[in-house]
């Protein structure tokens, strides 16, 4: 076929259909369209001014039939001759408005090539300054009535604020299970997406809030330190390592995902100066990240030493901290912080004394005071304010005290009758640091633990939550989250949240149902893989093992129940239980008593009546040396006594 010319008759400049064809799209050889931007802008200015007026009217419109609503309430309650003077006084209203309206409409009828984008509310066209010479551009302010829901939230936000409890998030909770034994280390990453538990079944437990699904189970478990008693676990402030402390000697930062980075070295426990050894030599109380330093931790032990560490050299100490009495005698630290700066340490001791250094001086303490708490008590917990100018201690002597560091001379506040059992009960400020919160013991069988809140100004005991019949340990309030987590005595870890006034968190898990448990894959045969084989020998894809499960389900040869082993002889045509063959039978028979306690003499002398009678396998051997079969008489043991010659008895 030839290609059509000029003389043919066709258009040349249209597009050529065998060419469309060969390149494989129809719209081959048309004109692009074009767009004209500067229209299109125009289009775009004229409609949003116009939407404006329409907007503008519409809402005068309604203003003026509020008013006038609200002319004829007024009318209805005042005289007749008032209601006359006012329903003139309405109309001349009603007419200036009208003439106000109509001047505004030639305004804006003017101004419209000015007025850009949606108008601003009636309450700001009333000002002096006009929107349509502004040229507002972007959505509409929000109404007058919506001022005044604000300022009601202004007014609720205000009641929040005076009264603190509100804010307290314990709506709703979770439950996770860690163990049977109780619960002594809670750590939470700084963005609150994991959470790490620690027991005194020795086991670490990590949770992903947002892996986990309505069970509640943790990812991964693991026993850091073997068989030592996890008491401390705390993330750094970048989230990426975890300060195990355990009843060890040595101190443990493990990665994320549970593995170990570094361990600290154990000291020299025959050097006299502690500050001469390169690391603990007794039992650990406790650890704290510093909060500003990468890589930096304290530790407190047995030794009577508090000492600074670097994840880069585990091989020794970085500084060590002794804390001594008012007559410069040892005594053993049972816990210590950082303050939130991290230029400060803070110790308290089993004298009842709480020292305070300067991070950089090792040597004396810059705040000691000495009858913090009860002589021979362990003080559990000590916790800076996040402004960093109130210290919060919790003492083995059941109270709760307040310091302020400036005033490092007495306390602010005490609150007695907060039972505690164990030496690693903590207590922790609110986000807003308007609240103290710590937990409360309880025997076994004798009530229930609880988590008691204190106002930081007052110090009044203002709420309380019954956690579990048993003690509460360990609680931690993340400021992100805004959620409480509390470690219990009965291997529980619990989470307090309101889903409107927390982020996150237990938030993402509780929504995800519980995946169902899988069905036994003993059904589904093992796919074999076959690449080169032939299309007709190939085995069909499988594209889901739930349905190849539920199809295997349906078929009744994969689907059978094995028959059960047949006790005794063989029956429907099946095979006893041994079999019939030579090896079952000897099997079967391999175990059973043989033993013959009769005489062997006597056993043989049986046969041989039958073997004089039909001699044929020992009697021909003797036909000719023994014609006569003789057999030996075997004496008893008295006449063998009887026959002996005299010699012999008397040799005896």
């Amino acid at each position: 076929m030839e290609r059509p010319g000029p003389s043919d008759g066709s258009d040349v400049s249209g597009p050529d259909p065998q060419l469309a064809v060969t390149m494989g799209f129809t719209g081959f050889g048309k004109k692009a369209r074009t767009f004209d931007l500067e229209a299109m802008f125009e289009q775009t200015r004229r409609t949003a001014v116009e939407r404006s007026r329409k907007t503008l009217e519409a809402r005068e419109r309604e203003e003026e039939m509020n008013r006038e609503k609200e002319l004829r309430r007024q009318n209805e309650d005042l005289e007749p001759t008032s209601s006359g003077s006012n329903v003139a006084r309405a109309c001349s209203k009603s007419s200036s408005r009208d003439t106000s309206s109509s001047e505004s409409d030639e305004s804006s009828d003017s101004s419209d090539d000015e007025l850009i984008g949606p108008p601003l509310p009636l309450k700001m066209v009333e000002e002096p300054v006009n929107p349509m010479e502004e040229g507002v551009l972007g959505p509409l302010p929000p109404p007058l009535a919506e001022d005044v829901e604000e300022e009601d939230d202004d007014d609720g936000d205000s009641e929040e604020e005076e009264n603190p409890v509100r804010k307290i998030p314990d709506s709703h909770e979770i439950t996770l299970k860690h163990g049977t034994k109780t619960v002594s280390a809670l750590g939470l990453d700084p963005s609150g997406a994991r959470l790490v538990t620690g027991g005194y079944d020795y086991d670490v437990k990590f949770w992903d809030f947002a892996g986990m699904d309505a069970s509640f189970k943790a990812f991964r478990s693991l026993q850091p330190c073997e068989c030592h008693q996890i008491k401390s676990l705390q993330y750094s402030n970048t989230g990426d390592m975890i300060l195990v402390v355990s009843g060890s000697s040595q101190a443990k930062v493990i990665d994320r995902d549970g593995f170990e980075v570094m361990e600290c070295i154990k000291g020299d426990q025959y050097i006299v100066d502690m500050a001469n050894t390169k690391g603990h030599t007794a039992m650990l109380h406790t650890g704290s990240w510093h909060p500003k330093i990468k890589g930096e931790f304290m530790t407190c032990s047995n030794d009577a030493t508090v000492r600074t560490w670097e994840v880069e050299n585990p091989k020794k100490q970085k500084s060590v901290f002794k804390p001594r009495t008012m007559q410069g005698k040892k005594v053993i630290p049972t816990t210590c912080t950082y303050s939130r700066d991290g230029n400060l340490i803070a110790a308290a001791c089993q004298n009842g004394s709480i020292q305070i250094w300067d991070r950089n001086l090792t040597v004396h303490p810059k705040f000691h005071y000495k009858q913090a708490h009860d002589p021979g008590t362990d003080t559990s917990c000590v916790t800076f304010s996040y402004d960093g100018t109130v210290l919060a201690s919790r003492g083995g002597d059941d109270t709760l005290k307040l310091w302020d560091i400036r005033q490092f001379n007495k306390p602010l506040f005490s609150a007695s009758g907060l039972p505690t059992m164990f030496p690693m009960t903590d207590c922790c400020f609110s986000p807003d640091d308007k609240l103290i919160v710590t937990g409360t013991s309880v025997q076994r069988g004798c009530g229930s633990g609880k988590l008691v809140f204190f106002e930081r100004r007052t110090f009044q005991r203002v709420y309380e939550i019954d956690i579990t019949d048993a003690s509460v340990v360990r609680c931690l309030w993340h400021p992100k989250l805004n959620q409480i987590m509390v470690g219990t005595g009965n291997g529980l870890a619990k989470v307090y949240y309101d889903p409107s006034k927390s982020q996150r968190g237990a938030k993402l898990c509780v929504v995800k149902t519980q995946r169902k448990a899988k069905q036994a894959e003993t059904l589904t045969q093992d796919y074999i893989i076959t690449p080169h084989a032939l299309p007709m020998f190939r085995e069909p894809r499988q594209r889901s093992t739930r349905k190849q499960l539920e199809k295997d389900r349906l078929d009744p040869l994969k689907s059978h129940k094995p028959e059960p082993p047949v006790a005794g002889p063989g029956r429907g045509g099946r095979v006893g239980t041994h079999g019939g063959t030579l090896s079952s039978y000897i099997v079967k028979n391999i175990a059973l008593d043989k033993t013959d306690d009769s005489n062997p003499r006597e056993a043989i002398l049986r046969h041989a009546k039958a073997a004089e009678d039909n001699p044929y396998w020992v009697s021909p051997a003797y036909s000719k040396t023994q014609p006569k079969t003789m057999f030996a008489q075997v004496e008893s043991d008295d006449e063998e006594a009887k026959n002996e010659p005299e010699w012999k008895k008397r040799k005896i």
